[in-house]
């Protein structure tokens, strides 16, 4: 199976997405009915303040949210907000009041007006004409970014999808009053946001395709702590406090395997971390090497993460000489979704 094709199934009885890349499991995506699905957007209840931190606690119709930078609210004020990732346990879920309207196309931003155009569209008669679509019906004081998926698409594709988010952003608005928490958009499942984030050659929608393209080893491979990487291997375990990673050469006692195999591990370990659904705190400890040589695995880091789309902070070495990272927790683990395949 060349090429990348987006898979849209179910897994025991949970909607999911798979995205294949050259017939090789590269994303994963899978409902988690027991949490609110990332964009989802309430209309919250101020609850209870963090003054050190100066935060707020929010009381919404599926529990406890936390909201940084709660500057100016008062408790019982209502306040929209938008879930921004996953909260572990009895955690309050994380939320901001900065909402965004994502489409396939487009994104309305109510906070920060202006029409933009996504930077990663290079030719100026693009960009002129994808500001002229966000023109069309545009209010004062609503701001729009055409996204890279605009380049090239069909100009009526693209002002349906403006239309859209435009009109759900002003009827959640027009919701922002109110003395009880209430959900107002439930965000996208995994079929929705494969639509609007993966871009592929092909689309499989017909039911069983999981199966049919021989995709459920790769998904049940996801349960494994071990991951093997050619040139020895990986073992990403998840504790309470941290995720930890151990990179090993196996039975490769050459000079060069230590460093072969930490380069591999940089180029594996963000697709590593997508299909298993791990964020937090990330400590590496590679295969033992010469000092002189940690720079050139942490730029071949550096490039891996550069294109994975959950935000990734690189914090670098420690005295000990592990790697650690902080990586934003947008998905549940996948482990507790996918069950027996």
């Amino acid at each position: 199976m060349k090429g990348r094709t987006i898979v849209l199934d179910h897994l025991n009885g949970r909607e999911a997405a798979a995205l294949v890349v050259d017939g090789r499991l590269d994303d994963f995506l899978i409902d988690d009915d027991e949490a609110p699905r990332l964009g989802a957007i309430y209309r919250g209840i101020c609850d209870r303040p963090f003054k050190g931190q100066g935060g707020m606690m929010l009381r919404t119709p599926d529990g406890s949210a936390y909201l940084r930078q709660a500057k100016g609210l008062k408790v019982g004020e209502p306040v929209l907000v938008q879930v921004t990732g996953f909260a572990e346990g009895t955690k309050a879920v994380p939320v901001t009041d900065r909402l965004l309207f994502k489409s396939r196309y487009a994104i309305v931003t109510p906070d920060a007006p202006g029409i933009n155009v996504s930077r990663q569209i290079q030719d100026e008669e693009e960009r002129v004409r994808l500001h002229d679509l966000g023109s069309e019906g545009a209010v004062e004081g609503e701001g729009l970014i055409l996204r890279s998926a605009a380049a090239g698409a069909d100009d009526d594709d693209i002002r349906d999808d403006i239309a859209a988010m435009r009109d759900l952003a002003r009827a959640v608005l027009a919701d922002a009053d109110g003395r009880e928490p209430e959900a107002l958009t439930e965000g996208d499942g995994p079929h929705g946001l494969a639509w609007r984030e993966w871009q592929a050659d092909e689309v499989e929608t017909k039911a069983g395709g999981f199966a049919r393209l021989g995709l459920l080893d790769q998904i049940a491979a996801i349960r494994s702590a071990e991951v093997a990487l050619g040139e020895g291997s990986m073992v990403v375990e998840v504790t309470r406090a941290l995720i930890a990673v151990d990179v090993n050469t196996g039975t490769d006692n050459s000079p060069a395997a230590a460093l072969k195999v930490n380069l591999a591990a940089a180029r594996a370990l963000p697709r590593v971390l997508r299909l298993k659904g791990l964020g937090g705190q990330i400590v590496i400890d590679f295969a033992p090497m010469p000092k002189g040589q940690r720079k050139q695995v942490e730029q071949s880091l550096r490039g891996s993460f550069r294109n994975d789309p959950i935000e990734t902070s690189l914090a670098g070495w420690t005295a000990m000489g592990l790697f650690e990272l902080q990586r934003k927790r947008e998905r549940a683990p996948t482990a507790r979704l996918i069950g027996d395949v």
